[in-house]
């Protein structure tokens, strides 16, 4: 009997019927993080999946947006049709891959130069890091003014020294439709350069020195090393740094709305500010978000190009 006692007892343990709590440990710990990953969750469809959306919707209509939402009106494919036909998204497309392909590729062929410098030959490297940091954490505007003043065509610094070298018609730069985007390479290059310079140097520091030991002895010069050590090992710092250039350079704004305004002549119009000007100045959002979505097209594609590129030299 004893027996038979017990086996009913461990059968009504055992009973599938027998409720168990609802909030167990594994809940909780469940419910606590979705409350603490809900505010994020929350900003990121709030402040980028909802207007991400909607500029695709206004990309398709035609809207004046100080007329309220009910002049939205549909239609279709007619902004990206325009788009095709417009001089001025096409100069400012144009100057925008001219600014990229300059500004990326030179600025980090010069900041790989100076980190190389500054790692393995510069004394008091950590005063060079500041130094070259400070332009980057400066704000575009300040950089900005101070580059307004530099390039000024008759009282500036830069012309008066080419003219007391012997040049007697330097350039206009900010001033002329020939310069102007020349000048903001310039000073986009200057301001980005630092940065970089900090990038390489922490990716400098993880090459072990007994690499380069091993090729000192096999008689390797300075510059084999550089071509046959330095630059292969640093390709993840590379490809890194070029997937968030070439993505910033196409957002390139404050230093075009401060130094030229778009002009001479929509001489120096870049994408972003293009768009800033069809939907704040002239109101047109319908064609402000079509244009932004041709940004948004030429960066993923971009993007996706180099990240083929950089698996296939992975494998």
């Amino acid at each position: 009997m004893e027996v038979n006692i017990n086996s009913e007892k461990e059968v009504t343990s055992l009973s599938p019927n027998k409720k168990r709590p609802f909030w167990n440990e594994k809940r909780k710990e469940s419910a606590a993080g979705i409350l603490f990953v809900l505010p994020e969750f929350l900003g990121i469809c709030l402040m980028g999946v909802f207007p991400l959306g909607f500029t695709l919707f206004l990309a398709f209509t035609e809207w004046n947006f100080i007329g309220g939402m009910e002049t939205i009106k549909f239609i279709g494919f007619d902004n990206f049709i325009r788009l095709a036909n417009d001089d001025n998204f096409l100069l400012a497309l144009k100057n925008n891959l001219l600014y990229t392909i300059f500004t990326v590729p030179v600025g980090m062929v010069l900041a790989l130069i100076l980190a190389v410098v500054i790692h393995s030959k510069a004394y008091a490297k950590d005063f060079f890091k500041v130094a070259f940091f400070i332009p980057y954490i400066s704000t575009q505007v300040a950089v900005a003014a101070i580059f307004a003043a530099l390039f000024h065509p008759s009282l500036g610094p830069i012309n008066q020294f080419l003219m007391n070298i012997g040049i007697s018609d330097p350039p206009k730069w900010l001033g002329s439709t020939d310069s102007v985007m020349a000048a903001i390479i310039i000073v986009g290059i200057w301001h980005t350069v630092g940065y970089i310079v900090i990038i390489y140097i922490s990716g400098l520091s993880t090459i072990s020195e007994e690499v380069y030991e091993a090729a000192e002895i096999d008689g390797a010069n300075f510059f084999q090393k550089f071509i046959k050590i330095t630059v292969p090992l640093l390709a993840p710092t590379t490809f890194f740094l070029a997937i968030t250039l070439m993505i910033s350079s196409f957002k390139v704004f404050d230093l075009v709305a401060f130094l030229t305004d778009g002009g001479p002549n929509h001489a120096s119009n870049v994408l972003v500010y293009y768009i800033y000007e069809e939907g704040f100045k002239n109101f047109r959002m319908g064609y402000a978000s079509a244009i932004s979505w041709v940004l948004f097209t030429i960066v993923a594609v971009l993007t996706i190009i180099m990240w083929k590129i950089q698996n296939r030299k992975a494998d």
